[in-house]
């Protein structure tokens, strides 16, 4: 069984049937679950943005999210994260 470590490695899927495929042979590493979590701990002392993109951008952001079973918002947040830690692994 594959370990699945970052979001980026779970394909959007045509229907239940190419998912349940998927997951059959595959499971969420467990840094990523825990990482997910710690995400939302991190609401208590969170800072409110606002930020402009393109509609077309935020409904695939919403469309991928959804197929993850996750909040837009914190996808976003957890894909921001993601890259200033390999941003700054690569100082």
């Amino acid at each position: 069984m594959n370990a699945v470590s970052n979001w980026n490695e779970v394909p959007l899927f045509d229907g239940e049937v190419a998912e349940a495929a998927f997951w059959a042979d595959n499971r969420l590493d467990l840094r990523l679950m825990e990482s997910s979590v710690a995400v939302g701990m991190e609401n208590a002392e969170s800072v409110t943005i606002t930020l402009r993109m393109d509609p077309r951008m935020l409904a695939r952001i919403k469309r991928v999210a959804r197929s993850r079973f996750l909040n837009y918002q914190s996808m976003i947040k957890q894909w921001l994260s993601e890259r200033m830690e390999q941003e700054l692994r690569e100082r």
